[in-house]
């Protein structure tokens, strides 16, 4: 009787192994299978109302001397904002809306690195991604929702501030914030290279 239902087990086990066997070889195939990553614009990044109020700003700022003593953000910030124009400028300068369709999305995108923090052989580590450097009212620096904070435990060897690359990884919405800047986005980085068209 033990007998029988031995035997009487074993199609069943022999099915259980080979499912294992081949749920096993779907997970190894598809572990070396190479990441797709969705090519990014920054302007992807933020809404498009934010990208419009940035495209179009007031025209009080083109009375204003680049370079001269007025030519700075706070400078402006501080000034009698009447106008809706000139309201909606100022906020998107500082949004941190984000586009909840790319968290957690594989993407590849193009940009400067700002270093935070460096290890023993000077490479960063940490960092924040931008599109651009800014730091006048003609040119102001990127708002939250265009910096995306990022680490690299072997570290970046970085030549100079103005040298680009591309990175890749997995995108996280999250908000990171120290002295140097706030940014909307974290990178998960997979891997970096210096730019090439």
């Amino acid at each position: 009787m033990f007998r029988d239902l031995h035997f009487a087990k074993q199609p069943f086990l022999l099915l259980a192994f080979c499912f294992l066997i081949s749920l096993s070889s779907y997970a190894y195939a598809n572990s070396n299978q190479p990441v797709s990553y969705q090519q990014l614009e920054w302007t992807q990044l933020m809404p498009a109302d934010d990208l419009d109020a940035l495209l179009n700003p007031p025209e009080s700022l083109y009375d204003i001397e680049d370079g001269s003593e007025q030519d700075d953000l706070d400078v402006f910030k501080q000034g009698d904002v009447e106008d809706l124009e000139t309201t909606r400028y100022l906020q998107a300068l500082s949004s941190s809306k984000v586009i909840a369709e790319f968290d957690q999305k594989a993407i590849r995108i193009p940009g400067f690195i700002v270093p935070l923090t460096s290890n023993a052989e000077q490479n960063v580590t940490e960092f924040f991604i931008v599109p651009y450097f800014g730091a006048c009212l003609h040119m102001p620096p990127p708002p939250p929702n265009q910096i995306i904070y990022s680490t690299s435990e072997q570290g970046i060897k970085l030549d100079s501030l103005y040298e680009p690359f591309w990175f890749e990884g997995t995108l996280v919405i999250e908000s990171i914030e120290n002295s140097v800047a706030s940014s909307a986005y974290r990178l998960q980085l997979n891997n970096v290279a210096p730019y090439e068209e």
